[in-house]
């Protein structure tokens, strides 16, 4: 008599499942599937807001993720039109660089020990060197930045040029403020132009 039961139900679940199906059911579940692996922008801007506000964005950036990692909570954008990286992360319990290490002239070593450090890694860097010494605006106040210019090992890219950037927040938490492209494509007016619109 179970195995009959048993029988009888599977024969209902799979004729529901065809109903499902039949239904449109398999697009809602890979819509369901792809919102979660890529949510909306306004899902990415409003996890993004761990980190910062983002409301004042350019329609050029679009944030491509906002996650928490090992202790740290950053966002991922993009400059659609050249492909530029610009990262943010929250570093305030865990520094990961000061604004003072920026303004060492010990800076190139400092980062070649960071990426040392990783075991597992994807990305490294060799040749790193530092090219120019500035000041943008993040978060309301102005930060020294450093430009470098490096070799990416295990990437087809070869050749990166970026900025790093140490900032705090208006209630003094640290923020770790990067921007990297192929070195022929980096712009530093992008950089600029993102950063300054993060409050």
């Amino acid at each position: 008599m179970g195995c009959l039961k048993n029988i009888f139900m599977a024969i209902i679940l799979a004729l529901a499942f065809v109903g499902f199906m039949s239904l449109g059911g398999g697009k809602l579940v890979a819509n369901i599937i792809q919102n979660y692996l890529n949510p909306p922008q306004e899902t990415m801007v409003k996890r993004a807001e761990k980190v910062g506000n983002f409301s004042n964005l350019n329609e050029e950036f679009e944030i491509e993720k906002a996650a928490g990692l090992l202790g740290y909570n950053g966002v991922v954008a993009e400059h659609k039109a050249s492909g530029q990286k610009l990262i943010i992360v929250d570093t305030n319990n865990k520094p990961i660089l000061t604004a003072d290490d920026i303004k060492s002239e010990k800076i190139e070593e400092k980062l070649l020990a960071l990426t040392n450090k990783i075991k597992y890694q994807t990305f490294q860097v060799d040749e790193l060197k530092v090219t120019k010494r500035g000041i943008l605006n993040s978060y309301g106040k102005e930060s020294p930045y450093i430009k470098f210019e490096a070799r990416a090992k295990k990437l087809p890219i070869g050749d990166v040029a970026g900025i790093i950037s140490v900032t705090e927040t208006t209630n003094g938490e640290q923020r770790l403020l990067i921007s990297a492209n192929e070195k022929k494509k980096y712009s530093q007016l992008i950089s600029d132009e993102f950063f300054k619109s993060v409050k």
